[in-house]
């Protein structure tokens, strides 16, 4: 056992860092079911977002005319849900530190709002561009 650092000297690792192998990949999987969840009963925009994607990843192969633009058309989908996780992340350790209002912190979730609006925007051009392209034949 290790002995206790001083309280001057926080220590630099977690203590449950060290799992290694099938038990830590379970565990991390076990986090991330953790995160969707908390994510789905706590962001309307994570669960709009979400029911759009269960909505329009079915039509992802049935829009794309080959592999690579069907894989494309997903990807675009779940870039969504990725950037508002990180987003809604980012508001979480803003609003830990404190809820008075700090320019660096209003313009760090400023800049994760836009980086969901980009990412919105990436997948609305390539859904419309791919629609357009069936409907052309």
């Amino acid at each position: 056992m290790k002995p206790a650092l001083p309280a001057d000297r926080p220590a630099t690792t977690h203590p449950l860092k060290g799992r290694t192998g099938w038990v830590r990949v379970w565990r991390a999987f076990g986090y991330s079911m953790a995160g969707l969840a908390a994510a789905w009963r706590g962001e309307s925009a994570f669960r709009q977002e979400a029911v759009l994607a269960l909505l329009m990843l079915p039509w992802a192969p049935l829009l794309g005319r080959t592999w690579s633009e069907a894989a494309l058309l997903a990807g675009t989908v779940l870039l969504v849900l990725v950037v508002e996780l990180l987003n809604s992340a980012v508001e979480a350790a803003v609003d830990r530190v404190s809820f008075e209002w700090n320019e660096l912190a209003g313009r760090a979730k400023d800049f994760g709002s836009a980086a969901v609006f980009l990412a919105l925007l990436l997948c609305g051009v390539t859904w419309l561009a791919a629609l357009y392209q069936w409907w052309q034949g």
